[in-house]
């Protein structure tokens, strides 16, 4: 049976919640959705939000609140906020839309899947051996406390003419399990000899909310 679930969209409304929160009719839906992505591509490429894991966006009439979950939050912020008042004047002429950016710390980058998958593709960018990056992305995820991670590099490994996937994988990873907390991510490194793509899994242990609902259940059947 193939595992082509995507870990995030399968724990939604479980342990995760929503990226964009907002309601639409059938009419604007579109228009907001393609909205949203280009408000994420326009930040992504920001040079003060390198380090950003995830962007969420909330719509409340004609104001947008965008939260901004990222490992260098000094960076985003600036000297007096003058970075985030040149972001939010930005994304105000982009929308039309009055905009307000609020910046959340990760405080453990080292478990946050998109921030690994990111600095494994920067290194192979690099010309960095793919395997010491992964070994020692690895390292570092379980270093922070992650019961198990996976990574998975495709593409022209090392330069090859032959495009192939390898993969590695240390500690427990079980994507069928709902209660455990998966992030998943991917990133793309742009090579002189093609892009490689990388993806990253992070088990970082029992969700709380769920444990409890498995100990509640157990304890009725008991």
């Amino acid at each position: 049976m193939g595992q082509k679930t995507n870990p995030v969209g399968f724990r939604l409304a479980l342990n995760r919640g929503w990226k964009s929160r907002w309601y639409a009719n059938k009419q604007e839906f579109g228009t907001l959705l393609l909205e949203d992505n280009k408000i994420r591509a326009f930040l992504m490429k920001q040079p003060a939000c390198q380090g950003t894991s995830a962007i969420d966006i909330r719509r409340m009439s004609d104001k947008i609140e965008i939260t901004i979950h990222t490992a260098r939050p000094g960076l985003v912020i600036g000297k007096k906020g003058s970075e985030i008042d040149v972001l939010r004047g930005e994304l105000s002429k982009m929308t039309g839309k009055e905009v307000w950016i609020e910046v959340e710390e990760i405080k453990r980058p080292d478990l946050d899947a998109k921030i690994v998958a990111d600095g494994i593709a920067k290194q192979l960018e690099r010309r960095i051996p793919f395997r010491r990056a992964l070994k020692k992305a690895m390292q570092s995820v379980l270093e922070a406390g992650g019961l198990g991670v996976r990574v998975q590099v495709s593409g022209r490994l090392g330069g090859a003419e032959i495009a192939r996937r390898e993969w590695y994988k240390e500690g427990i990873i079980p994507l069928q399990t709902l209660r455990n907390d998966i992030d998943f991510a991917y990133g793309r490194a742009e090579t002189t000899y093609g892009s490689i793509g990388v993806k990253v899994w992070i088990n970082r242990g029992e969700h709380v909310i769920a444990a409890k609902r498995v100990k509640t259940e157990q304890a009725q059947l008991a």
